[in-house]
Order: structure tokens, then sequence, then C-alpha cells
């Protein structure tokens, strides 16, 4: 059992990475803001809409780091197979940024743990600071880059005007819009959850890794059991490591079908920003 929870765990982050789309050649020119004051960009921001993503309730957390010119950002989010579960969980994941041009401080490297390409460009190309803010990323590959936008409010809801303004701007710099997908912040648990994962520069080793991965293949497992019994119709009732065959479940009258999933070009398991 503890076997299969470990690949449930990852196929969660594989899910969760799945937050780019991938294209030929550089990156697309996409002007950082002037006039650009982190001191009041700081603080907690919630994503209205970002490139292909199937999590919700994300949002991230920028603080100062430790030296100067050194940024912290999280992203706290759930992962989207463990919304199949009774288990209250988080994900968080934690990066650090540096600002290479202080005349240009909108434009940002951001490097997460799990990151094997390295840096990211981070540019803040839109904020007023207490509504919303448009942020691009991208990140060099050997033939080609992988691109995210995000679209940020201080609210977990944010005017239709903001939201298309941003979308124009993306446009304009050649970024489609219509790869962002939107951002469910309805029902988010935050604090008391019976599972927390967090990676972070700090924390993020192979032991505590193994440690982490651990303690997630028990509490999943709870959650996978739970899955199993609610019901006899189920597809595959996963048990005792063995994955057994049940009947064909019948879709209840009161359950929203789901959305489509968007089709990704690639995945890699990182959530970079």
């Amino acid at each position: 059992m503890r076997s299969l929870t470990l690949y449930i765990v990852l196929a969660g982050c594989i899910a969760l990475a799945m937050t780019h789309s991938y294209h030929l050649g550089t990156c697309p020119i996409v002007e950082p803001m002037s006039g650009f004051q982190m001191n009041k960009f700081l603080g907690e921001w919630y994503v209205i809409q970002k490139t292909s993503t199937a999590s919700k309730c994300i949002s991230y957390n920028y603080t100062r780091g430790e030296e100067p010119g050194e940024y912290i950002i999280t992203q706290d989010s759930d992962i989207p197979i463990l919304g199949l579960t009774s288990l209250k969980h988080e994900y968080h994941y934690t990066g650090t940024l540096t600002v290479p041009y202080p005349s240009v401080p909108a434009h940002m490297s951001v490097r997460f743990p799990l990151s094997v390409a390295g840096t990211a460009l981070h540019v803040i190309f839109g904020t007023d600071y207490d509504n919303y803010a448009g942020i691009f990323t991208c990140q060099k590959l050997a033939f080609a880059h992988r691109q995210s936008a995000t679209i940020l409010s201080r609210k977990r809801d944010l005017d239709k005007a903001y939201v298309d303004n941003i979308r124009q701007t993306l446009a304009s710099f050649g970024v489609d819009p219509f790869e962002l997908s939107i951002i469910s912040q309805s029902n988010c648990p935050r604090g008391n959850n019976s599972f927390d994962f967090n990676i972070d520069p700090h924390t993020f080793t192979v032991d505590n890794f193994g440690h982490a991965m651990r303690k997630a293949g028990e509490k999943i497992g709870d959650g996978v059991e739970w899955i199993g019994g609610q019901s006899s119709k189920v597809y595959y009732k996963i048990t005792s490591g063995e994955i057994k065959k049940a009947e064909k479940p019948e879709l209840p009258t009161n359950v929203t079908p789901l959305l489509k999933t968007p089709k990704f070009e690639n995945n890699e398991i990182e959530s970079i920003f």
C-alpha cells in the first residue's frame, strides 16, 4: 500500500505542475512595469486565472528574503487528485526571487526546488497594488520555452474589467490569453488540515523528501480507503495494495459534470509561476 500511495502523491504533484504551455523558439518579450515598487506588492494574492491548470484555491504570498534584493514566493493550493478524498490538505511550494537589474525591479528571476531547468524569468507587467496584478514567467529550454501567465487579485474575485484588461495586455505581447484556466476560489480550506505538503529550498533534501513522502503515503492511504468505502459502485477500488475492478458507477443527479480537461503540451514535476 505504501508504494501505491507514494505514486498517488507524485501523480498529484505532476497534475499540479501542468501550469505551462510549451512553444518553439525563445520567450516572448513581455515588458516589465515601469516604476514598480516591490514593498507595495508584498503580501498575499489570489490567483484568478492561470495558464493550463486543474488546481483550485491557488494563492501567492510574496515576502522579503534574508538577503538584500531577495524575496520569497510561496504558492498555496490544493492537489487535484486529493480532491477525490475526504482528506483536508494544502500544498505549499516555495521559491526564491531575485532582482538581477535593480533599475528594473519588475524584471525578476525565480528559482524553485523542483526546477531541473534552473531559474525562470518572472515579470510583473502590471499592477495597482490594491486590486489586480499580471505576471508572466518563462523558462528557456533547449530548442523551445515554456511559459505561464497569471492574473492575481487581492481578493478571491476580481472585477471583469481588470481581467479583460490584463488578458488584452497579454495578447499585445503575443501571449495567448485563451490558454488561461479560470481558478476556483470557493470552499477553500485554510489551516487545521490533516495533511500539508511543503516543498521549499531549505527543507527539500533527499532525507526530508523521503520522510514527507512516507507521511503522505500514510495520510493519503486513509483518503483512498475513504473513496473505496463510499460506494461499492466504483470502477476500481484501491485497498490493501491491490486494485480490484467493481461495477460501473451511476452519475448522481446532484453532481455537476466536470469540465473537459485541457490538453497539455508537456509536463514536469514542478509548479513554476
